[in-house]
């Protein structure tokens, strides 16, 4: 086959790379007949090596972040988090949850007592060594009534922590909760030294494979490799360099120009484009992002659930997710638990675009049309254009939704949980229970739709220490059709996780999609290839 023929005389003159040639011999359809040297020598390439500076752009931040764990927020800052900390566990990239800083736990019979079993002889960057005290401090400070950590309603249900000599802890629970090791993953619960208080944080003192050299809030970090790493053969990255980027365009133009290596969210209309582009790949990850229009149910005219469902009858989803996510996912029905989680309610009738039923549930609310307020900002690559389609739709129903252009800088300090209605978004939770307290619960501290609703908040006491899977997917299926039916959120599509990867860098085979940049965990996890 000559077009074979010419790809190999590429190769031998250097014109093109290995990858490159198996790449187009396999879209060729010979494969087989690819030399198996250059099969060898591609898998050794694959092999993680040591060595260089990884450099990213991720899509969120602002100037006011911190790094104390309970108050993260987004990209910028999580993900500076983990490159210097770590957690007691860690979700791996299919999803299943693995010991960090714990090497092992146990539960008691009905899940209410856990004991965590520290790893041996791990160090924090300024050489002391970890214990159980570190533990238990680190995690009492998203505890309490005056808490206003993001992690108070993931950590609600512990009565006590506590030390069970230096490499136990034990944490005693109101109820049984069969996910107890998924929670001790979120990032808010990252481990520090014991008595590190406010600002201190900022240091970025931790035991995580790197260490901090520089922190601009909502700007620009940068850090190097921890040597006495207690992951065997990690970090691969002599450095990094994390770059808080807000416009979309801006991170496609740095990665096509050679400025970063790596970028969060590319432009999902021109996604195709961007991977035609010479040294650059589109690398997908499946997850539990989904798109949201949170109202505040306390306050007028959202506290009234024939508003809220006229408005959820009021948006075409379908168009949304073509023409904002490109098909890049799948539709939303009003809760936040993902098709490929093992509770989700497969059997809850999907909501559909419906303007007269729209029309029918306003006139239940005592009127013939509606005029409201809707902030929207680029927090996601289309999240205007969400708002602005969502408007086209309402109009067909008779409402009149005004956009309010927000900021992406300061949004989530200045508009989210402030604002009436907003667009918004979740990178989601790798469980029920956890989805559900962290953000839908009585109180918790996200709840952006400030919603409380009896009978769900009984159901979320009950899933979280049944054993049996059976009754648990009758739970939760049970909640998500109260919040399809009574909740605060409009919850439209969810979202796979679209990353823009130069080529001089090497991923794993599977990138976690429990959040972005394989569960914002790349600068450990991928090398130079």
């Amino acid at each position: 086959m000559k077009a074979f023929d010419d790809l190999k005389r590429l190769l031998s003159e250097g014109r093109i790379e290995r990858r490159e040639f198996i790449r187009r011999s396999t879209a060729l359809g010979v494969a087989a007949a690819i030399p198996s040297i250059v099969l060898t020598e591609e898998a050794r390439a694959s092999e993680p090596k040591r060595g260089g500076r990884f450099r990213m752009a991720v899509r969120g931040g602002a100037t006011s972040d911190s790094l104390s764990g309970g108050a993260l927020l987004d990209s910028h800052a999580i993900n500076t988090s983990w490159q210097v900390r770590n957690n007691l566990t860690e979700i791996l990239p299919d999803g299943t949850v693995a010991g960090e800083l714990a090497e092992s736990w146990e539960a008691s019979a009905d899940a209410s007592t856990w004991v965590f079993n520290l790893r041996q002889g791990v160090e924090f960057h300024n050489g002391k060594t970890l214990d159980a005290e570190d533990v238990v401090h680190s995690i009492n400070l998203h505890r309490g009534p005056d808490s206003t950590s993001g992690a108070s309603g993931v950590v609600a249900g512990i009565t006590e922590v506590k030390a069970d000599g230096k490499d136990k802890v034990m944490f005693t629970l109101q109820e049984g909760s069969a996910d107890f090791p998924f929670l001790m993953s979120d990032y808010h619960l990252v481990i520090g030294i014991a008595g590190t208080e406010g600002p201190a944080w900022d240091e970025g003192i931790g035991t995580g494979p790197f260490m901090l050299t520089e922190w601009s809030p909502g700007l620009r970090s940068a850090s190097k490799r921890n040597a006495n790493y207690f992951k065997e053969g990690r970090p691969y990255f002599d450095e990094i360099e994390t770059l808080n980027v807000g416009d979309t365009e801006a991170r496609v133009n740095a990665l096509r120009t050679d400025e970063t290596d790596a970028i969060e969210e590319p432009d999902l209309k021109t996604a195709h484009l961007l991977a035609q582009a010479p040294g650059v790949r589109i690398v997908e990850a499946n997850g539990f992002k989904h798109f949201t229009f949170p109202m505040r149910t306390t306050r007028a005219p959202y506290d009234n659930n024939d508003v809220r469902l006229a408005l959820k009858y009021a948006i075409d989803r379908e168009a949304v997710l073509q023409t904002v996510l490109r098909g890049y996912g799948y539709v939303g029905n009003d809760h936040p638990i993902g098709r490929n989680q093992p509770y989700f309610g497969r059997d809850l009738e999907q909501r559909h675009y419906d303007p007269d039923k729209a029309k029918f549930h306003l006139k239940k609310a005592g009127m013939e049309s509606l005029k409201i307020t809707l902030d929207a900002a680029d927090i996601y690559a289309g999240g205007t254009d969400s708002a602005l389609l969502f408007q086209e739709h309402a109009a067909k129903a008779g409402i009149d939704i005004e956009i309010v252009q927000a900021p992406v800088d300061g949004f989530w300090s200045n508009v989210w949980m402030q604002k009436d209605f907003i667009t918004s978004f979740w990178g989601g939770r790798p469980t029920s229970d956890w989805m559900f307290s962290v953000a839908y619960a009585e109180g918790a501290a996200w709840n952006d739709s400030y919603w409380s609703h009896e009978r769900f908040n009984v159901l979320l006491k009950q899933g979280r220490a049944e054993l049996d899977d059976a009754r648990r997917l009758e739970i939760y299926a049970e909640m998500q059709q109260i919040c399809r039916d009574e909740g605060g959120v409009i919850v439209w599509g969810f979202g796979n996780w679209l990353l823009g990867v130069s080529d001089k860098i090497a991923t794993p085979d599977a990138v976690a999609g429990n959040l972005p940049m394989d569960g914002d965990r790349a600068p450990e996890r991928w090398w130079m290839a």
